[in-house]
């Protein structure tokens, strides 16, 4: 019989090991170049006096097997919050034993429970693993909306700019 999943929430403790795996997630996705935080961040924006997100870890024997961390955000149309899944990673040597399933179903019934009308994400359009992981969940590829972002100098000059 197989280990059992457990999922829960992450605590101030799991702060470094969520650092190690970010940073998995960061060299999967060949963006280990772009991660400028460190644990001690993590820390202070999940578990500090104003927490802006939350994570949970999933741990088979004890191991830890995944992540996820995701904020509440909010819908104008459905008039209801909604869960925006940030980042979702299982390690390579525990993948395609329903870790991701157990996350997923997690944080669905977190989003229930906390009268949540949808719940999103973003997924790289290289990784089609994880697109028909997502599409066997139900997703629904939304092709007419693009992300945009506006980060460090540019995000300095938009505060300033009087125009």
């Amino acid at each position: 019989m197989a280990a059992p999943i457990i999922i829960s929430p992450a605590t101030r403790d799991d702060a470094p090991l969520l650092f190690e795996l970010v940073m998995a997630l960061a060299e999967y996705e060949n963006l280990a170049h772009d991660v400028i935080g460190s644990p001690e961040d993590l820390e202070k924006h999940l578990f500090g006096d104003s927490p802006k997100a939350h994570a949970i870890v999933a741990r088979i024997d004890g191991a830890p097997a995944g992540f996820a961390i995701y904020f509440f955000n909010f819908s104008t149309f459905l008039m209801k919050p909604g869960i925006y899944l940030e980042d979702l990673f299982v390690l390579p040597g525990y993948r395609r034993r329903g870790i991701g399933t157990a996350i997923f179903q997690h944080l669905a019934q977190v989003a229930l429970a906390k009268g949540c009308g949808r719940f999103e994400w973003s997924v790289l359009d290289w990784n089609q693993p994880a697109i028909d992981f997502y599409m066997s969940k139900g997703a629904v590829m939304l092709n007419d909306w693009r992300t945009c972002r506006v980060t460090g100098q540019s995000l300095e000059d938009l505060a300033i700019n009087e125009t």
